[in-house]
């Protein structure tokens, strides 16, 4: 008798505990392409590696490095994105010299807005 009531409460509470931890899953992934712009980098593209990455179970994130040259030295700038149905990859060129807002990470600048600029 005990075990007709005790084991559908484990199998409620073990689906509800997960069902509450996919949507916080959800909300970080749909999160991690949010970025928030305290800084400004300009520089030159020296190269560029695009590569897809899971995240969570079937979430996957878009992850775009690139490999600035500024007036100073080189860095490792990151786009993440979510992989949704109406994502848009930006087209980066080498040799373009683009200006990104972002943040810093460590040594690594994170960035969500861009703007192509001019080169000299």
């Amino acid at each position: 008798m005990v075990t007709a009531i005790v084991i559908p409460i484990i199998v409620l509470y073990f689906y509800w505990l997960t069902k509450k931890e996919m949507k916080e899953h959800d909300k970080k992934w749909l999160a991690c392409g949010n970025v928030q712009q305290e800084a400004v980098l300009i520089g030159e593209i020296i190269s560029l590696t695009e590569e897809k990455q899971r995240f969570y179970y079937h979430r996957y994130i878009f992850v775009q490095t690139l490999k600035l040259k500024t007036a100073a030295k080189l860095i490792t700038a990151k786009k993440v994105t979510p992989i949704t149905q109406n994502m848009k990859i930006e087209p980066f060129k080498v040799g373009e010299v683009i200006r990104l807002y972002g943040s810093w990470e460590g040594t690594k600048f994170f960035f969500n807005g861009y703007v192509g600029e001019k080169s000299c």
